[in-house]
């Protein structure tokens, strides 16, 4: 069984390279998605815990399928 904060690292690594793909900022990509900086940057280090919800919108925001995040 994996422990959650793997699988949040997972997703933060995995919306880092999408949104470096775009050769997007942290910050443009808080812009474009809605949020603070700062939420970007703990997404992006595995430390926040993100709903489905959350995860879509993330995903909608870099226009990536959510199957290159999960």
């Amino acid at each position: 069984m994996e422990d959650y904060r793997i699988v949040l690292k997972q997703i933060g690594l995995k919306f880092r390279v999408e949104r470096t793909k775009k050769q997007l900022s942290q910050e443009k990509f808080a812009e474009i998605a809605g949020v603070h900086t700062n939420y970007i940057g703990k997404v992006e280090r595995g430390e926040q815990n993100l709903t489905i919800k959350k995860i879509v919108e993330l995903a909608n925001s870099l226009d990536i399928p959510i199957n290159n995040i999960i």
